[in-house]
């Protein structure tokens, strides 16, 4: 198998996808990954439990430079057809909110799914493998055309070269720029990279109160750049995270303030005035420990009440408490960054899409070579979105390699 059909670089999601789907179409494949195992991300995804799909999966779950790009592949292979799949082979799976997928058992379930979809379609999988160069053969036209590579394991030869190599985000998994330094070698242009799905850091007195709330977890309304996220905030020893913070960070530019509604449910402004009338005589905190835990309000009356932490709510001017309601509305938090590749779970940005097909995930430009899942610049909310990239995207590749 050191000339086969289809060499796939990169063994994750989109990798393996792509290698079984090509194969059953009978074409020879080979995965080269340079881990001691495939797979490394998709097991530690979803908290071991792998949220493989979304029941609700639009093009605006998505964003890239090229917004109409994903329609075709998510269109072609879609999360119901992915869920006939998981079913086949009896994996356990149940729904979390916002059509959320989850094992029931462990991502393992899904890995083991794609491998013996590869297993039994014929596909060479070949780890610890380190590719050291990759050359175009033959130029003299489409059908000629064949790809070399030099790699730990020696010397191959394809027709259709596959970059599945993913992004950046978690290095210890394995992630490294090579997708990205073939696509610059073969003239394609890159958009900017930056870390997505990751948590908020900050320098300034919020670094304290997080750290001193480490683990409260908050139903906020979290905005910027005129988008929202309704979710939970999760306060950590070094700023915040949780699904709120890690959607609202694919959004989010440096030295921009991110605001926050404590209170997602009420109108703050109203409802302490109202308190004002009918608990005159209780303080702010207590009220407002009916909402929100008693940690977070002793730190928010801290920041913007404490002089009238001990005054009863009918001597507190309304001016007074209108400005605290508007804090409590949209507080307003501007971080020093992130934590960056380190813990973000994907990349945003990556191989501009205008090169390559939304058909087929070729370039255009370089007929045999191919970009899928994250290594391109599609890049999914939370909650399944960018393993249904992965899955269609590969299968987009895997109907033509």
């Amino acid at each position: 198998m050191k000339n086969p059909d289809v060499i796939i670089i990169g063994g994750g999601a989109a990798g393996l996808f792509c290698a079984f789907t090509a194969a059953q179409r009978g074409q020879s494949v080979v995965v080269l990954d340079s881990s001691n195992k495939v797979g490394k991300k998709i097991l530690m995804s979803g908290g071991g439990r792998c949220n493989f799909t979304n029941l609700d999966i639009t093009p605006e779950n998505y964003l890239c430079n090229n917004p109409h790009f994903c329609i075709s592949a998510l269109n072609r292979y879609n999360q119901w057809q992915f869920i006939e799949l998981v079913e086949s082979h009896g994996i356990a799976y149940h729904e979390r909110k916002h059509g959320e997928l989850f094992c029931d058992e462990s991502a393992k379930d899904i890995l083991t799914m794609l491998l013996d979809e590869c297993q039994r379609a014929g596909v060479v999988i070949k780890t610890k493998c380190e590719i050291k160069s990759v050359k175009a053969v033959d130029k003299a036209g489409e059908e000629n055309q064949r790809y070399g590579l030099q790699t730990s394991a020696g010397q191959y030869q394809c027709r259709s070269l596959v970059i599945a190599t993913g992004g950046l985000s978690i290095p210890t998994m394995g992630a490294s720029g090579f997708g990205y330094e073939i696509a610059e070698q073969f003239g394609l242009s890159l958009l900017p990279r930056t870390a997505g799905l990751v948590p908020f850091t900050f320098s300034d007195g919020i670094k304290q109160i997080s750290e001193t709330l480490s683990g409260l977890a908050v139903d906020v309304d979290m905005s910027a750049n005129g988008i929202s996220f309704r979710e939970n905030m999760l306060f950590t020893h070094r700023g915040i995270s949780g699904p709120a913070a890690l959607q609202l960070s694919s959004y989010w530019k440096p030295g921009q303030a991110i605001g926050v509604n404590l209170l997602p449910d009420n109108n703050a402004a109203e409802l302490l005035l109202g308190y004002k009338k009918t608990s005159a005589k209780s303080l702010l905190r207590n009220l407002l420990s009916q909402h929100l835990s008693k940690g977070l309000v002793l730190a928010l009356q801290t920041l913007h009440w404490p002089k009238y932490a001990e005054t009863a709510m009918a001597e507190i001017p309304d001016a007074q408490l209108l400005a605290v309601a508007q804090q409590l509305a949209d507080w307003q938090l501007k971080p020093s960054g992130t934590e960056g590749y380190r813990t973000a779970e994907v990349t945003l940005c990556g191989v501009d899409t205008d090169q390559l097909s939304s058909k087929t995930m070729e370039c255009k430009t370089q007929p045999g070579l191919y970009f899928v899942g994250e290594v391109v610049d599609v890049t999914g909310h939370l909650g399944g979105y960018n393993f249904q990239w992965a899955w269609a995207s590969g299968y987009a590749a895997g109907q033509y390699v």
